[in-house]
């Protein structure tokens, strides 16, 4: 699932956000990335499942952040506890974030578009080489975008 998806609304969600921006909109929100794995577990799937469709609800909230103008987004994504889990799933979690990245990196022309900067934050080191090169291209390539920010930890 694509990481920027502006326009994709249908009528009613356009209708529903029209009503939500009538109000005060916050200019940062942040989300913690929690329960992947219960929800996994409840709906009989994989981990590497539930954490996959885990992403696919923050890219739809994201979307949502930025049709409502929500300028900063602030994502806890993966703690130096989540080391400790077990070594497949952290390679799941490191697989998934080598596609999402990898993806971010195709879609360069909607965050440009868009002003999109991420910004991933944390003990990076501590991440597999090759994740660390795709976070630093992602970050290079939206270094200078400023309309709306992404930031992950």
């Amino acid at each position: 699932m694509s990481w920027i998806q502006k326009g994709q609304l249908s009528l009613w969600e356009r209708f529903c956000a029209n009503i939500i921006k009538a109000g005060p909109i916050p200019k940062h929100i942040a989300f913690i990335m929690d329960g992947n794995r219960r929800y996994a577990k409840k709906c009989q799937m994989e981990c590497q499942e539930g954490h996959s469709q885990g992403f696919n609800k923050l890219a739809e909230t994201l979307q949502w952040c930025l049709n409502l103008g929500i300028r900063e987004v602030t994502v806890y994504a993966f703690s130096i506890e989540n080391f400790k889990r077990s070594k497949s799933e952290v390679d799941g979690l490191m697989d998934i974030a080598r596609q999402k990245f990898s993806r971010l990196l195709e879609e360069q022309e909607k965050l440009q578009k868009y002003g999109v900067c991420i910004r991933v934050l944390g003990d990076l080191h501590l991440l597999p080489l090759d994740l660390q090169k795709l976070i630093a291209q992602a970050m290079q390539a939206t270094k200078n975008y400023n309309q709306d920010e992404v930031g992950m930890q």
